[in-house]
């Protein structure tokens, strides 16, 4: 079942058990729970704007201060820079690494490779850049299932703020039935009210007896604490609305709910909505099916991306290298001249030397002195390079990839499974919302009738009460009975309302009253 039919079927519920309640309202139902945690335990929520509130008002209010919306934006921005890295991972890498260290005692010194016996302090440094040339296909598959994926997530937000507008419609036609429901009562209040009156009248004349009054005043008390009753729903029905606009109770004092003249079911047409075309215009439209199958399509991807592990890998890397070591020597001239005194020689025909004469030459020899070497020539002196083509491939690697691509397709049978139940429960609750409009507009119809029957029947009970032909309890039956047909006509006009909302939102059209 999808998140949204799941919460539409938990708000026609609500609200269906609501509109169960007796016409004494005995009973305080629970009110919807919120889309979202209330925002007083998480933030500060923004002041509520002035004025009555329509229902398009209440809903776009909603869905610009929900938290719930902004965190599915949040996890769509992250999927969208998911799908940005698997983008970048088709450029080629380089880095550049570099390393310090002393050797103590004997070692072997990391440029000449020789034995030594000194502290020595070495650097060493390289710069190492790989591009992959074939892996498989798998960084393209990651690259388009990462697409998919944020596409889904970009869906999600969308069934957020449906799920949310859905959530206030349902929470705003509870409070305009509990306001209704508290008027129906405070109008019985009044009537018990006048009743009293004649009934004191009736009894100092004569004509009734004490038990009259005293049922009159018991009905007063009865109806008082309905009102009481009502009113408490209302605000509970009031409450759970400013919780879903993120709106603080404590700063909505004036809260008010701008309601239109809504119609009578009676007056339209009997309701009729062709089905077939509703679920297409839903599963076209709705952004939890178009989720789902784009989950479907993103669990194929993995499957291509799994079978990539079946191919050779060929990369290649490119680096150059360097490094210091405080071990390493050299000679720089000092300007020091010494000479050196060297036999002349005389040669055959091949030009090779025969014996001394008795001339001898003088050579000058410059003098040296052994330095360490300079860290940017030994840099300069040590400078290496190396090109790499590296070609790995998979035999038995303990049938990973064979389990792997195992799981990948068992996942893309439950995705599927998963867009199917989408589909199947979209389909049912169009079904049933339909099938309760159809129902709720002929219960009003039929609590029409029995409310004006009742009607009648209660100006005659009242005339034989006001007469003393009738007692007080078979008048307060004939009241009750009036009572509940009220009741019922109300919450059957309320039900039929609630349920044509939703099959218009299944149908693309805006929720609006």
């Amino acid at each position: 079942m999808t998140a949204l039919s799941t919460r539409l079927l938990r708000a026609s519920v609500g609200l269906a058990g609501w509109l169960a309640t007796g016409p004494l309202l005995a009973q305080t139902p629970q009110p919807a729970r919120p889309a979202s945690p209330p925002a007083a335990a998480l933030a500060s929520p923004p002041a509520a704007a002035t004025g009555p509130w329509s229902l398009q008002r209440a809903v776009d209010y909603a869905l610009e201060h929900n938290l719930g919306v902004r965190l599915n934006q949040l996890t769509a921005q992250s999927n969208a820079q998911v799908l940005r890295q698997s983008k970048a991972a088709l450029l080629p890498t380089a880095n550049l690494n570099g390393t310090q260290n002393w050797q103590y005692g004997r070692s072997v010194n990391p440029l000449t490779y020789e034995y030594q016996d000194q502290t020595v302090r070495a650097n060493n440094f390289s710069g190492v850049s790989q591009l992959i040339i074939f892996q498989g296909f798998q960084l393209r598959n990651t690259i388009k299932r990462n697409d998919l994926d944020y596409q889904a997530s970009v869906r999600d937000i969308e069934k957020s703020r449906n799920d949310l507008s859905l959530n206030v419609a349902s929470q705003f036609l509870q409070l305009v039935l509990a306001q209704e429901l508290v008027r129906a009562n405070q109008t019985r209040v009044a009537s018990d009210n006048a009743q009293i009156e004649r009934s004191k009248i009736l009894l100092k004349a004569g004509s009734i007896p004490e038990s009259t009054l005293l049922d009159s005043q018991s009905q007063l008390a009865t109806d008082e604490l309905n009102v009481v009753t009502a009113q408490n729903q209302a605000d509970l029905a009031r409450l759970a609305l400013l919780q879903l606009m993120n709106i603080d109770p404590a700063t909505a004092q004036g809260f008010a709910i701008e309601v239109p003249p809504l119609p009578d079911p009676d007056d339209e047409a009997p309701y009729v909505v062709d089905l077939n075309q509703a679920y297409q215009t839903a599963a076209s439209t709705l952004p939890e099916i178009k989720a789902a199958e784009l989950r479907v399509v993103s669990a194929r991807r993995s499957i291509d991306l799994a079978r990539g592990g079946y191919y050779p890998r060929l990369a290649l890397t490119g680096s150059v290298f360097t490094g210091f070591t405080s071990s390493t020597f050299t000679q720089v001239a000092n300007g020091n001249i010494t000479y050196r005194t060297v036999p002349v020689f005389t040669v055959d025909s091949n030009n090779n030397p025969v014996s001394p004469t008795s001339f001898a030459a003088v050579t000058p020899v410059p003098g040296y002195d052994v330095l360490p070497a300079r860290f940017f020539d030994q840099l300069n002196n040590n400078l290496g390079r190396s090109i790499q083509f590296s070609l790995a491939v998979p035999i038995l690697n303990g049938l990973q990839v064979r389990t792997s691509v195992q799981r990948a397709i068992i996942n893309e049978q439950a995705a599927g499974v998963r867009a199917e139940q989408a589909r199947r429960t979209l389909r049912q609750s169009i079904e049933q919302a339909y099938a309760d409009a159809r129902a709720a507009q002929l219960q009003y119809a039929a609590a029409k009738r029995q409310v004006a029957a009742l009607t009648l029947t209660q100006r005659n009970s009242e005339i034989r009460f006001n007469n003393g032909l009738l007692n007080g309890t078979e008048f307060n039956i004939a009241k009750n009975n009036l009572n509940y047909a009220v009741s019922n006509q109300i919450q059957a006009k309320y039900t039929f309302i609630f349920r044509r909302k939703v099959l218009d939102f299944y149908q693309g059209k805006p929720l609006a009253l």
